[in-house]
């Protein structure tokens, strides 16, 4: 049976186009508002990437620390997270749902019943910034048993060979790190090297979905179209934090965005 994530990509290769892939945190502003995000910009994603907030990130820019701070001062617990997808994955029109986040909290939460309430709310996937291959292969491993796909991360540092091994082990999507920064960084490689490198990925399993993330905002989107997927975050939680520093609903503001980010990347 083809998974959630597999499905949205074949739906979009049939309506030729990327996927375009949205991350927020978890609880930010609140547990509610989050619900209510993701419920409006649904018309307009085909997955939706949630990150549980973590105190020391090692890859989340500035605009990504934001947030969690926002979600941890707000009292957010792993729990949220889980009721959060809950409600969500009821709704008429949701979309398949990753967990974004740092192993350390996994571990703490305990593998096996962090994947068991993954699996009970409907969880999709699952992005572990700090969990390289092939220390990822245990984990992987349950997580490919309870049918959640593991998505193994890719940089332009990643040698040939490496790549190889990671795209044998990976599941149905692989996540190509555009540059050598945090998330939210000003896109500095050229649209058109970053092509090349994703094409290169590209070239050693053509049935693999590759997303590219980092850098991606309404500027850059258009010129990586030819992508099979673009995941857009920073420029989100952004939006959060702009808006509620001018006392505006984030909810309205991020469904405005995402409409200009699909349109852009048709």
């Amino acid at each position: 049976m083809k998974s959630e994530i597999q499905l949205a990509f074949e739906k979009c290769r049939k309506e030729n186009r990327p996927a375009l892939i949205s991350y927020i945190v978890a609880s930010d502003p609140n547990k509610k508002k989050s619900l209510e995000i993701l419920k409006s910009i649904s018309d307009y994603v085909d997955l939706a990437e949630i990150g549980f907030p973590f105190s020391t990130p090692i890859g989340d820019g500035s605009e990504i620390q934001t947030s969690s701070f926002r979600a941890i001062k707000n009292g957010f617990k792993m729990k949220d997270i889980f009721e959060i997808v809950r409600h969500y994955k009821k709704t008429k029109n949701s979309k398949p749902i990753i967990l974004m986040g740092y192993y350390n909290m996994i571990f703490n939460y305990g593998e096996d019943n962090f994947l068991k309430d993954c699996k009970k709310v409907g969880a999709s996937g699952i992005i572990c910034v700090d969990l390289p291959w092939p220390e990822n292969k245990n984990f992987a491993k349950k997580c490919k048993n309870k049918s959640i796909n593991f998505i193994q991360l890719l940089a332009p540092t990643t040698t040939r060979e490496r790549m190889k091994r990671i795209m044998k082990d990976s599941h149905d999507m692989v996540y190509y790190i555009s540059m050598l920064s945090t998330t939210g960084g000003r896109l500095n490689v050229k649209p058109k090297q970053i092509l090349k490198n994703y094409n290169k990925i590209k070239s050693i399993n053509s049935k693999k979905n590759v997303v590219i993330g980092f850098g991606i905002t309404d500027k850059t989107i258009a010129s990586l179209r030819s992508s099979q997927g673009l995941v857009v975050g920073s420029l989100l939680c952004k939006t959060i934090t702009n808006s509620l520093k001018m006392r505006h609903n984030p909810v309205k503001k991020l469904k405005h965005i995402l409409y200009n980010l699909k349109n852009k990347s048709l």
